[in-house]
């Protein structure tokens, strides 16, 4: 008799553990691994041959002349821009900075509310003075910001782009090097039609385990191409794997990016594993939250064919979309 009394208790048990290891998950699943591209069939898809320059103290352009001699960029009709150069303060960090690695945990939003890790990662920020985001605290309104992690083509980001704009939504793309040379129409599509292209780093290392010098490079490389073959500069970086740290964090300030992470997002990335239209729209509407950051992978089927739903549905909920220039810091 006792067992069978017990038995409904240990199921109820079992039940919220399951519940609260599958949130558990969730607050760090989303963040794309540096083994992703590995997802994908190789064969199709186009080698990168980009390749980092050796750090010095102080970082340059990757190239010494511009390729385009007209001086305008075939791909996008703008003006080519100056290459950026950037000295890096305090290379071996004698200051002393916090190292200590830190992923990005966002939560799972619910009722409308960013999840508390998502708050707390949002002070921590703040508290800093660093330019850095997870949601927006400020604004008055029901915002969202819509961004895309970008490390490769997976024929989905078109469709994408064409619900942004039947819907007239911005969005910010963060690119990979490889990504940004593999797809120069794309990209160039992305700047044409009014959205941001962030940057997402040259080869997608742990920016926690890398020298500040290495840090710089990763930026300005991926940032210089952007200059020279679209005549396109970005003040948006988002840290591959959501990994960081302060001595990091400090010097994507100091070359004056803003640091963008999330407080929306899902395990949206595994291309081996999607779950369809339906399971995306349930799973991003309901975290939406007042000032959410955003994060989806534009490698996503399910994205792409959920996203014209998921922003009928945000904006029928009262919400507005906006870019990211509009976040106050």
């Amino acid at each position: 008799m006792k067992k069978i009394l017990l038995l409904p208790i240990i199921i109820a048990l079992f039940f919220t553990a399951s519940c609260t290891i599958k949130d558990n998950l969730e607050e760090t699943d989303a963040n794309a691994p540096v083994s992703v591209e590995d997802l994908r069939d190789k064969t199709t898809l186009p080698t990168s041959t980009s390749v980092l320059t050796k750090p010095s103290t102080t970082v340059f352009e990757t190239s010494t002349a511009p390729i385009f001699q007209t001086g305008v960029s075939p791909l996008t009709g703008r003006k080519i821009i100056a290459p950026m150069t950037f000295t890096v303060n305090d290379p071996d960090n004698s200051r002393g900075l916090p190292t200590k690695k830190k992923e990005h945990s966002y939560g799972v939003a619910k009722n409308g509310e960013p999840h508390d890790i998502s708050k707390t990662a949002q002070k921590y920020f703040e508290s800093t003075g660093y330019k850095a985001v997870c949601y927006d605290t400020k604004s008055a309104e029901k915002v969202l910001y819509l961004t895309f992690d970008c490390g490769w083509e997976n024929g989905c980001t078109s469709k994408v782009l064409d619900t942004l704009k039947e819907k007239n939504v911005p969005a910010a793309f963060f690119c990979t090097l490889d990504h940004i040379k593999s797809s120069p129409t794309l990209i160039a599509r992305m700047i044409n039609e009014g959205h941001i292209v962030g940057n997402h780093s040259t080869k997608h290392p742990n920016f926690a385990e890398i020298s500040r010098e290495r840090i710089a490079n990763e930026i300005l490389t991926c940032e210089n191409y952007l200059r020279e073959h679209f005549g396109y500069s970005t003040k948006f970086f988002r840290f591959p794997e959501g990994a960081y740290n302060e001595n990091a964090l400090e010097l994507v300030d100091s070359m004056g990016m803003t640091s963008v992470f999330w407080s929306c997002a899902y395990a949206d990335w595994d291309v081996n594993n999607t779950k369809g239209k339906q399971y995306a729209f349930d799973t991003v509407t309901a975290r939406l939250h007042p000032g959410a950051v955003i994060l989806l992978h534009s490698v996503s089927p399910d994205n792409a064919e959920a996203l014209g739903d998921i922003i009928d549905f945000a904006r029928n909920s009262g919400y507005v979309f906006k870019a990211l220039n509009d976040i106050i810091l």
